[in-house]
This record gives C-alpha cells, sequence and structure tokens, in this order.
C-alpha cells in the first residue's frame, strides 16, 4: 500500500483550523479612522476634558469602569458612561478597540465610536461627556502630552469612545445589587495590518504557520515510513508466494 504525502495535507489543515486564541472575557469595536480634523491646542480643547488618551503608540491602559445594573434609568446612565480620547489615528485604517476584563466580574458591555462633530451635535452625548469630564476634572492630567509652543491648533484624525458598563450578577448581598463595584479592565486600541488583520494576531498566525511547516514536514516523515513498511511487507508476501 503506497501513501501519498498530500493526503495528509487536509487532515493537518483540519486540525490547524482548532485552533483559535481566546476571545473569553472581551467585548470589542472594530471602526474606520476618519478623515484628521484642526483641533484646538489653547483652552477650550480636548485636554480640558481630562480624558484618556489611547494612540497607537500608547496603545493600552488599565482603568476602573463604573458599572450600573440594565435596569437603571436613563438619567443615572449619563452618569455611568466612560469617555475616551483615540488620537493621533491613521485615517482609513481599520482598528479594533478591545475590553478586556476578569471572570470574577461579570459585565456587560456597550462600546461607541463617534466623531467630534456627532458628540458636539447630540445633547445626550455632550451632556454624557460633559457629565464625565466634570467627575475627572480633579484628577492631573499626567499622561497626556504637553501642547507645542507656538501653535495654535493641530490636525489629527481622533474619535471619542462611550463605554457603558453593566454588572451582569445577581447576589443576597443588598449593597452590592444597589451599588455594584468599578471593574477593573484593559482598554486596548489594536491596528489592523493592510486593514486585514489585527497586529496583535501576528504572533498567533507565525505560530500557526510554523505548527503548520512543521506538521507537514512530519506528516511526509511518517508517509515515508508508512510507504516503506507497506512495500517491504508486500515484497516479503511475493517472496512467501
Amino acid at each position: 500500500m503506497i501513501i501519498d504525502p498530500s493526503s495528509l495535507l487536509p487532515i493537518v489543515a483540519l486540525l490547524l483550523a482548532t485552533i483559535q486564541p481566546a476571545a473569553a472575557n472581551t467585548e470589542k469595536a472594530i471602526f474606520i479612522a476618519p478623515e484628521t480634523v484642526n483641533i484646538p491646542l489653547k483652552g477650550p480643547s480636548l485636554d480640558d476634558l481630562n480624558l484618556h488618551v489611547i494612540t497607537p503608540s500608547a496603545w493600552s491602559i488599565r482603568a476602573n469602569l463604573t458599572r450600573v445594573f440594565h435596569a437603571v434609568t436613563k438619567d443615572a446612565l449619563i452618569g455611568s458612561a466612560t469617555w475616551l480620547l483615540l488620537d493621533q489615528l491613521t485615517p482609513g485604517q481599520r482598528y479594533e478597540f478591545r475590553v478586556c476584563w476578569a471572570a470574577i466580574q461579570p459585565t456587560d458591555f456597550a462600546l461607541n465610536v463617534y466623531e467630534l462633530d456627532t458628540v458636539w451635535d447630540t445633547p445626550e452625548l455632550i451632556q454624557s461627556l460633559a457629565e464625565y469630564a466634570n467627575l475627572r476634572r480633579p484628577s492631573s492630567k499626567g499622561g497626556q502630552e504637553s501642547s507645542p509652543e507656538g501653535q495654535e491648533e493641530r490636525k489629527s484624525s481622533v474619535l471619542l469612545l462611550h463605554i457603558q458598563a453593566y454588572a451582569d450578577y445577581f447576589t443576597d448581598n443588598a449593597s452590592l445589587m444597589k451599588d455594584p463595584p468599578p471593574v477593573l479592565a484593559d482598554l486596548i486600541l489594536d491596528p489592523y495590518l493592510y486593514n486585514v488583520v489585527p497586529r496583535s494576531l501576528l504572533p498567533t498566525i507565525g505560530y500557526l504557520v510554523l505548527v503548520g511547516m512543521v506538521a507537514w514536514f512530519v506528516a511526509r516523515s511518517i508517509a515515508s515510513k508508512l510507504q516503506a513498511i507497506a512495500v517491504t511487507a508486500e515484497t516479503s508476501t511475493k517472496k512467501r508466494n
């Protein structure tokens, strides 16, 4: 019996297809960066909002996000939102924004990205942003870049990210049901390479390619040995006859 090594390739491909990156406790939003806009550097400016800023170079932060239960009123949701500024984006490039959190803090997330004009022109959004900025006013502006001297504005592709976190649990503890604690989450901005695949998946892709190559060579070696055994057995049978 002669075994063709190529016949084993579909089996190897099927095994590789079952390898998937873990995506537990992750919520994401995929978007395309808008065109650049003029952003004032002198007040009032985006810096005055005291928002966390995430850029392709400073692509991850860890933060406590306020949670509420789904049954709260619309007015309560205004105060429970978290806003982030996505800055220095590349116009036309695809990005993925992820929220990652621990399984011991059951939470549902709603993520939405908005262009500046959309927020300014929507009363509910501007009210929510103002509420959040007011809560962060006592915070220092550490981590934000200082404005260049002598410049009144800059051009950049920016988006405002709106996050709402909903506690997803039930307990007999009345205080936890009334006031759920914040959820600790990693907030990650992940650009797509050539608008096809997230940059963070490159190590996984490299690993799968390496495993595929090793599996192919192993399959060829096994097939060759099986072929040699089959030929030997066939020869022995002929000699006996």
